[in-house]
């Protein structure tokens, strides 16, 4: 049944040795990307009109800055980098779940028309009926939801295949696009500009209330995530080896798209559809990790990384402009797009 026992008895040992490197270069990268995190955190509310020493962050934290370090500090800056973390954790997740379910790295909401669900929703909540703050982000969620149950609705056929999902899903994202444009042509220049601004996605409408809310759903969604990672983790080895091995195929992947969506959706309502960290977070964390591994926690981290480094790079790259995060993931993730598609060209010609 077994072959040689000697052989499984060998094979056992190395892939237990495998696992625990994967997971100390996992630990390590994610300590190493933490650091990363603090420090672009310290530049980035330290530096700017009103500069802020390092030294002092610490004590205004605690009460004993002066008023206006408290002000900078906590009404501007901090904020914004909060925000900042928060929504880059979500996105990078979120890739990371919906590239491994459904196998194909263009699986990202920002790529299969989610985040653009959500944007059509903002849009007409700013153009059409005229509302602003906190009903544009429900909006925008609701929008990101009716879409993703469309995605799968349609593309549902007794179970769900990651090409058809990724198909359908990018001619919704067109869909999106079309119905933008046209809602962009009815708005006034004023409302168009303010709609452009959200739909580019940014850290400049960051306040307090809004990151409580984005908190406290990402403190009920994260748990679920690694309720669900050990099960997504069988169901890399394929379908029929994760239902002998005890999985629910069929429901762990309605719940790892639910959860997924979810994240993208209240990232999305907070911070906009900041575009390619969903999709460029995962791989990126899985090539620091190495070993095929899911790298659920790295890839939170190198979202929060990418969404700090463009909030940065949008603020000091061009003296005197404020170039939305979001245009700056733009120029990162669009030449990385470029690349995996000449990457699956060859590899199809080399097939």
């Amino acid at each position: 049944m077994t072959g040689n026992p000697s052989l499984a008895t060998d094979a056992q040992p190395r892939t237990l040795t495998a696992r625990s490197i994967t997971r100390r270069r996992a630990a390590i990268v994610s300590l190493v990307l933490l650091v990363v995190i603090l420090v672009l955190t310290v530049v980035g509310v330290s530096n700017g009109s009103f500069s802020i020493e390092p030294s002092r962050i610490l004590a205004t934290l605690f009460g004993q800055g002066e008023r206006a370090e408290e002000f900078v500090l906590f009404r501007l800056r901090l904020p914004a980098s909060v925000l900042g973390i928060l929504v880059g954790a979500a996105f990078g997740v979120a890739g990371a779940l919906f590239q491994t379910l459904l196998r194909n790295p263009l699986a990202s909401p920002d790529i299969i028309g989610i985040s653009g669900g959500a944007s059509v929703a903002a849009a007409f909540g700013i153009l059409i009926l005229g509302v602003s703050g906190a009903m544009v982000s429900l909006l925008a969620f609701v929008g990101a939801v009716i879409v993703a149950l469309a995605i799968y609705s349609l593309s549902y056929r007794g179970g769900i295949t990651g090409m058809r999902f990724v198909l359908i899903g990018v001619g919704f994202a067109f869909m999106a696009q079309s119905v933008l444009g046209y809602l962009l042509s009815r708005g006034d220049v004023r409302e168009a500009s303010q709609a452009l601004t959200w739909m580019v996605g940014g850290l400049g409408g960051a306040d307090w209330q809004g990151i409580a809310v984005l908190a406290i759903a990402l403190a009920v969604l994260l748990p679920l995530v690694a309720v669900l990672a050990p099960q997504l983790s069988m169901m890399q080895l394929g379908d029929d080896v994760a239902a002998s091995l005890g999985v629910s195929v069929h429901r762990t992947r309605q719940g790892v798209l639910a959860v997924a969506v979810a994240m993208t959706a209240v990232a999305v309502a907070f911070a906009g559809p900041i575009a390619f960290v969903a999709f460029v977070s995962a791989p990126i964390a899985r090539r620091l990790v190495g070993g095929g591994a899911l790298a659920l926690v790295p890839s939170a981290l190198v979202g929060a990384t990418v969404v700090l480094t463009a909030d940065l790079l949008g603020t000091y790259l061009i003296p005197g402009a404020s170039v939305p995060a979001g245009v700056i993931t733009a120029i990162i993730g669009a030449p990385y797009l470029l690349w995996l598609i000449a990457a699956s060209s060859r590899q199809s010609r080399a097939a």
